[in-house]
């Protein structure tokens, strides 16, 4: 690590508190970027935020467009793109797709750590020439998102899509290893009703609750529909029509 880096990583260490010693995680900082690295015998390879390269770079060249379910689900139509609150945006995927289809996409994420590593993903992906327009319709928040929303000032986003922490069942080796380092930091979403309930109060238009398939729906309102993938879905609670 160079001085530059050095520097750098002391400074985020400190803004971050982060522990000097009896630490089952530790993050690193380097010409690759920021990377979260289990320590441990058996621990998998270091975990990164990169829109460029990789899983994004292949949806953005070979995704499905608008015809993603993730798409229909937050109402991309023709005519149609919705401004999105990511309520729970972890790593920045899903908020990725969105903004990549057209949507203006505010994300909040409550863990500093994991705000840390999408922060970091961000400003990389700014550098580069072909996602840069992307990256500029996402704009991330840290903070508790119950609490902004409660109190959230400006106007409402029309449509809020929720991603709770759940046992991921995909036999993607890149999902196990994200669950397997994620989990231990962020743990399950136990308030998942109360961000349902803010989350409803808020949008203007519908909230968008992603769950795995044969998972029960957030405790609450009754859900409006529902559309179904092979592993996931998306409940979905509409308030009002999205029109062009």
């Amino acid at each position: 690590m160079g001085p530059a880096f050095a520097s750098a990583a002391l400074a985020l260490s400190e803004a971050l508190n982060l522990p000097s010693s009896e630490a089952d995680f530790v993050l690193q900082l380097g010409p690759e970027g920021l990377q979260l690295q289990e320590l441990g015998p058996h621990a998998p390879g270091p975990l990164s935020v990169d829109f460029v390269h990789g899983p994004s770079a292949h949806r953005r060249l070979q995704g499905g467009g608008s015809g993603q379910m993730i798409a229909k689900a937050v109402g991309i139509q023709p005519g149609v793109r919705p401004d999105v609150l990511d309520a729970t945006a972890g790593l920045g995927r899903d908020a990725f797709v969105l903004a990549q289809l057209g949507c203006n996409v505010r994300l909040i994420e409550r863990h500093p750590v994991i705000a840390a590593l999408l922060t970091d993903g961000l400003q990389r992906a700014r550098l580069d020439p072909d996602v840069r327009p992307i990256i500029e319709r996402m704009h991330l928040q840290t903070g508790d998102a119950i609490q902004l929303m409660n109190a959230w000032e400006g106007d409402p986003p029309q449509v809020i899509y929720v991603d709770p922490m759940f046992p991921h069942r995909e036999k993607s080796s890149l999902v196990k290893k994200e669950m397997s380092m994620l989990r231990p930091l962020v743990g399950d979403d136990l308030d998942a009703s109360t961000l349902l309930e803010a989350a409803l109060k808020l949008a203007t238009h519908r909230v968008v609750v992603k769950r795995p398939r044969k998972a029960p729906s957030v405790f609450g309102p009754k859900v409006g529909y529902v559309l179904e993938g092979k592993s996931s879905r998306f409940d979905i609670y509409p308030k009002r029509s999205l029109k062009p």
